[in-house]
């Protein structure tokens, strides 16, 4: 390879996949584009409506739509009528020329720390992302309204995946990244932490519509008996950035040789 490839090779801009789970109009993305633009090379493609609490849904039933759409002061991106998987999928095979560097998702307007993770449509983005081959990222604000300071997020965002851009990510795992709801001068540091077992008691609130038939509203409480203080939740109660890496192998492998014991072809 001659000197003159070789230079054109190391001046390549990363290629970038942005996405979300909370619309491509919310002002979570917009900072996560503000925040990778400066890294490399954006393309945005992110739900056309909210898609909060979707988990790794893909859409198999009803056909997907994909319209390019101005964002303001942030060039061209695209909507998708589908959940951020499908985002994820449709870019990599149908929008992107190769396949990217990096796939970030998020900023999103709310913690996905602890069992969240396997609700998150943030994260389910990333996640196929890893699938795909992808070094990815999910980051998320430890605040739920839509006017939240994101400043210290962008910068943490950018801090991140500059990082792994730079040194790369284990085959299989993914980056889950929650920052407490601080200015950037009041944050304690990063913490590599553990997703700590904890789970929301759920309830169902019964109601009943003007033609008298009853529906149900989802509510509860989350509760953390995990008081370890290397878990996610410790981290943002404590004013850290936490960063849980993920796999999707959901093998229990500490299981296996317990189950190997049981003779299976045993009918008592």
């Amino acid at each position: 390879m001659t000197a003159a490839r070789e230079e054109a090779k190391e001046e390549k801009r990363p290629l970038i996949l942005v996405t979300n789970d909370d619309g491509i109009t919310a002002p979570g993305i917009l900072a996560l584009m503000d925040a990778m633009q400066e890294l490399g090379d954006v393309v945005v493609v992110a739900p056309d409506s909210p898609q909060s609490g979707m988990g790794h849904a893909i859409t198999l039933n009803s056909p997907l739509r994909l319209d390019k759409v101005e964002l303001p002061s942030h060039g061209t991106g695209y909507q998708c009528s589908g959940t951020p998987v499908d985002c994820v999928k449709l870019a990599v095979n149908q929008i992107m020329h190769r396949k990217p560097d990096l796939c970030v998702s998020g900023i999103n307007h709310g913690s996905n720390s602890s069992i969240n993770v396997i609700y998150s449509g943030t994260l389910s983005a990333a996640m196929e992302g890893a699938i795909e081959g992808i070094p990815s990222i999910g980051f998320s604000l430890n605040n739920y309204k839509l006017d939240a300071d994101l400043d210290a997020s962008k910068h943490i965002a950018r801090l991140v995946a500059r990082n792994i851009l730079e040194h790369g990510l284990p085959i299989n795992t993914l980056l889950n990244v929650n920052i407490p709801n601080k200015p950037m001068a009041e944050l304690k540091g990063i913490r590599i932490c553990r997703q700590a077992l904890a789970k929301w008691e759920e309830e169902f609130s019964e109601r009943l519509d003007p033609h008298n038939r009853p529906y149900y509203w989802l509510t509860g409480k989350f509760i953390n008996p995990d008081k370890g203080d290397d878990t996610d939740e410790w981290a943002l109660a404590n004013g850290y950035v936490s960063i849980v890496p993920v796999e999707f192998d959901f093998t229990a492998h500490h299981a296996m040789t317990s189950l190997n014991k049981i003779n299976w072809d045993d009918e008592g």
